[in-house]
């Protein structure tokens, strides 16, 4: 049996292929949209004939089961209360899979979403009793499991759907082998869950003994545990659902469209017709020199995630990117089902060399710097922009807490006729909102570089509040 994991950095994003060369077939399961490394992959094992498994119908991201039903005419599976509008085999409790040395028995495991299922995996030239893994979606993680109030916009209560996902972990996932490996969804960072670990991988006995939300525990206090201190989701999770349970464009189509050079005269027309221009340079190259009133998401960090945040789901784009980072761009904006892409300007950063009239410069700080502005007369307000949790965690004296997730909606609450300094953890944050509050208006803006990570280095005793 061929088994590889696939794993997504930006977005926290597993993906498989499992394989048999005997009979040459290939099982995908939650593909990424950008689907050629399982087919070379698929290729070079000599496998032909495709089927992909969707564990859930996604909220993070766009799933590529349509490239791949597009590419190589791969048969399409889901659970049976998903109900796409696409063709598809559903899936429901006990359904196998068997193909050569390979089983692929299903649970049905809802909770996170209605519709949510997980794939016990056999290698039959091992064993065809025993299960080699358990490839569980987004109903249990390494160190958390997957949270179950995201649906309310579409009329099912968190509670209900927590109360499912006790059931399906307690009754079906935790009565597998202690041995079995667990091979989830996503893994650290992503926002399918609250407090994943780091590992990619993990078995049902480390589970058991070592995570937080399988510790015994009552129906009612896990559904309390399971619902408290969630981070906010972004707003086009619930639009990369339904495009994930829609028919829609491939990415390739997408990628034809929106890579077509742009002159700065048509950026400029287009972004006074409304539409955003976002600049994907690393945060220093963006405050030495960009153009006035785009935004600054920064390739470096994680783009897809923060683009999904803070960019209007209908937005229409105009890209500004380092040459050779133009398809790049494209592509990762088009995992997350962001594909109204105008065209990408042309010579980069280079166009606007002779319009200094269309550029502007972010003062971009360290630690010390705005130590002594603090101390200084007339001191800048200091707006940290990460989550709560963090915020409590430690921070700068005086500084007000205002999410990047929420900063749209907060930011009529902070003083146009102060200075504010822009804070986050690392200086990625604070790059996006300190661009954001200028195309919002404001004007005396500083980004503290390095975040409160630099500051803590700086003075890591006083800094605690």
């Amino acid at each position: 049996m061929i088994f590889k994991q696939y794993y997504l950095g930006c977005l926290s994003h597993a993906s498989y292929l499992i394989g048999d060369p005997r009979t040459r077939t290939a099982v995908i399961v939650d593909p990424q949209r950008d689907i050629q490394q399982y087919l070379d992959d698929a290729a070079a094992h000599g496998l032909d004939q495709f089927h992909v498994f969707l564990t859930h119908l996604h909220a993070d991201f766009v799933a590529g089961h349509l490239e791949l039903r597009e590419r190589v005419g791969a048969r399409l599976y889901v659970g049976a209360g998903g109900k796409p509008a696409w063709e598809h085999v559903p899936l429901r409790e006990g359904d196998a899979l068997e193909f050569g040395d390979v089983r692929l028995r299903i649970l049905e495991t809802p909770g996170h979403t209605p519709e949510s299922i997980s794939i016990v995996v056999y290698d039959l030239a091992k064993s065809d009793r025993v299960p080699q893994s358990v490839l569980t979606g987004d109903a249990l993680f390494v160190g958390d499991v997957g949270r179950p109030d995201l649906l309310g916009a579409v009329g099912l209560k968190a509670e209900d759907l927590g109360s499912m996902l006790y059931d399906s972990l307690h009754g079906k996932l935790l009565a597998l082998p202690d041995e079995t490996v667990v091979y989830p969804a996503h893994g650290a960072g992503s926002l399918c869950g609250k407090n994943l670990g780091p590992d990619n991988s993990s078995t049902i006995g480390r589970e058991r003994a070592k995570n937080p939300a399988l510790r015994p525990m009552s129906r009612d206090e896990f559904v309390k545990n399971l619902l408290a201190d969630q981070p906010d989701a972004p707003a086009y999770f619930i639009h990369d659902r339904l495009m994930n349970q829609a028919e829609h464009s491939t990415l390739e189509r997408t990628l034809k469209h929106a890579l077509r050079p742009m002159p700065l005269d048509v950026l400029i027309r287009l972004a006074n017709e409304g539409v955003t221009i976002v600049d994907t340079r690393d945060p220093d190259d963006f405050a030495r020199n960009h153009l006035i009133g785009s935004v600054n998401l920064g390739l470096g960090g994680k783009f897809a995630t923060w683009a999904g945040t803070v960019l209007p789901r209908d937005a229409r784009i105009a890209l500004v990117c380092e040459p050779g980072k133009e398809r790049e761009s494209v592509t990762r904006l088009g995992r997350i089902g962001y594909d109204r892409i105008t065209g990408v300007l042309e010579d980069g950063p280079d166009a606007w060399k002779l319009r200094p009239d269309l550029a502007r410069v972010t003062a971009r700080i360290g630690p010390w710097d705005l130590e002594a502005r603090l101390a200084a007369p007339a001191p800048p307000l200091v707006v940290d922009v990460r989550t709560p949790r963090e915020f409590a965690a430690g921070h700068v004296d005086g500084a007000v807490n205002l999410p990047l997730s929420r900063l749209a909606a907060g930011a009529a609450s902070l003083p146009r006729d102060r200075r504010v300094a822009v804070i986050c953890q690392t200086g990625y944050r604070s790059s996006v909102a300190a661009s954001l509050l200028a195309r919002l208006g404001f004007r005396d803006l500083l980004d503290v570089a390095g975040g409160w990570t630099a500051w803590q280095a700086m003075k890591p005793q006083e800094s605690r509040s």
